[in-house]
């Protein structure tokens, strides 16, 4: 029998499965032993299973594009991706420690700035951020937490050290796809899934029902939460409607709700106006509230800032999070860690340029045929260069995007990041993969076992993004001998 494993190259990168070739790691020794003991048709089969499963669910994203706006299915691997639980809960540690640091600095930078005053960060880069909102200075939101929800990308290079790529403070999304990249793999290998002890995920939308239940105004009784979307258009719509129904509460467009002359939220109901207390909205800031930040905002509510600042509802993430969603300010965030909670950063950030610095700048624009430069805004992997795979033409045209406006770019060294085992026809093929875990900070910290393992389903592609022919792969945390 042909095995999957034929010709299967680990080449220069850390192949998470599979530590030489033909040489599993422990802790992903029976799932190779495993795939190798299925024929084609059992792959065939599972694979399938897989898409059939997608279908049935209507798992889908969207994907914005000259034409419109294209509807696809869900991109997913069958083959998981696997961490070991020892080396999970380092990480667990690490990504708690990163977000408490950031919700200080965010809550700094709209009271007395002493990061700043303490020369920890030149001040223009606050003054010049397109995320920071003067309207939240003085705010303090419950627990002194501003981004609640927190999605921060990790790639492991070729030294097999796990490295922070980018903390998402604003709207980050993926978790419903994490979540039902779990559920399709049950289909999949319910064998394998009874034989291996995998941390359950299944706990997350309690858990983020607990967090905004926890950020709601002291009030007695249960707090009424509703999901705040920017509707059907939006690509990450399905996962707003799947995470309030998981939840059990409203999914609302900006229309359902009204700000009152007593500075509340209400949500219009067959029966009338019923109070709001707490907002998980999905709706960049931008478009949050046409009173106070773009007018021509119909996606919003009137007056919502309003409400906030009255603390007669609470939003999550908060307005102003941003501030700290910025590729520039992630350089800093060792420093935040060290400076307010006087330790030592557990997860090491990627090096990082700053195009801002003249130095810095210079080196840039001399070795950008070597490095990976970015906008410090920008999302989902647009508007950036890897020079290694750039042509002399386009290394040359994003110097001079560079040199216009420095304030806006970063860049850091090519890794190597880490590959996993992918099914390619009838094949495995490695493909780079990163992995973005969600936090939930309200009155306590949880963090998801694993994450969302994105995949770049592209030979040699560094690019993971679902819109940009990126896929996914459920993710593993191995308990027990194993682990």
């Amino acid at each position: 029998m042909k095995s999957i494993w034929e010709n299967y190259k680990t080449e220069v990168a850390y192949d998470e499965l599979m530590h030489s070739e033909f040489q599993p790691r422990p802790v992903s020794h029976r799932l190779c032993q495993y795939l190798n003991s299925l024929n084609k048709d059992d792959i065939d089969k599972r694979k399938v299973a897989a898409e059939l499963a997608i279908m049935e669910m209507g798992i889908s994203f969207t994907v914005y594009s000259d034409e419109g706006n294209i509807d696809r299915a869900w991109p997913f691997d069958i083959i998981p991706r696997i961490i070991a639980a020892k080396e999970w809960r380092m990480i667990e540690q690490g990504l708690k420690q990163r977000l408490t640091a950031l919700n200080h600095f965010i809550s700094d930078v709209y009271s007395e700035q002493a990061f700043i005053k303490d020369g920890k960060m030149p001040g223009d880069i606050i003054n010049s951020s397109k995320n920071f909102r003067k309207e939240c200075v003085g705010i303090k939101p419950r627990h002194n937490v501003w981004a609640n929800i927190c999605g921060t990308d990790l790639v492991r290079d070729k030294d097999g050290i796990m490295y922070v790529l980018e903390d998402n403070l604003r709207v980050p999304s993926g978790v419903s796809y994490m979540l039902e990249n779990r559920v399709i793999t049950k289909r999949v290998f319910p064998e394998l899934m009874q034989d291996i002890d995998v941390l359950p995920i299944d706990d997350y939308p309690t858990q983020l029902y607990d967090m905004l239940v926890s950020i709601a105004p002291l009030k007695n009784g249960r707090p009424r939460i509703v999901v705040l979307t920017p509707g059907i258009y939006n690509s990450a719509y399905f996962e707003h409607a799947y995470l309030a129904q998981q939840m059990g509460v409203q999914l609302v467009e900006g229309s359902d709700l009204v700000v009152e002359k007593d500075d509340c939220v209400y949500m219009r109901t067959i029966e009338g106006l019923e109070k709001i207390d707490v907002i998980y909205r999905r709706i960049d800031d931008d478009f949050l509230d046409p009173e106070v930040f773009r007018k021509d905002s119909t996606l919003g509510v009137r007056g919502l800032m309003r409400a906030w600042k009255a603390g007669n509802v609470a939003l999550a993430n908060a307005p102003g999070a941003g501030v700290a969603d910025d590729k520039v300010v992630y350089a800093y965030v060792p420093e935040m860690i060290r400076y307010y909670l006087n330790e030592e950063p557990i997860l090491p950030n990627v090096p990082t340029y700053l195009c801002s610095d003249k130095d810095q700048l210079e080196y840039v624009l001399e070795h950008l045929a070597e490095l990976v430069a970015k906008p410090a805004n920008e999302s989902g992997g647009y508007g950036m260069i890897v020079g290694p795979h750039a042509t002399p033409k386009e290394i040359a045209d994003f110097r001079d995007i560079i040199k216009k406006d420095p304030r806006n770019y970063i860049a850091q060294p090519t890794l190597a990041i880490s590959t996993a085992p992918t099914l390619c026809e009838d094949r495995l093929e490695p493909r780079h993969i990163d992995l973005r875990p969600f936090i939930l900070q309200g009155e306590d910290t949880f963090v998801t076992a694993g994450g969302l393992t994105r995949v770049a389903l592209k030979k040699g592609s560094l690019v993971v993004n679902s819109s940009q022919g990126g896929g996914s792969k459920d993710t593993w945390i191995i308990n027990g001998e194993d682990g």
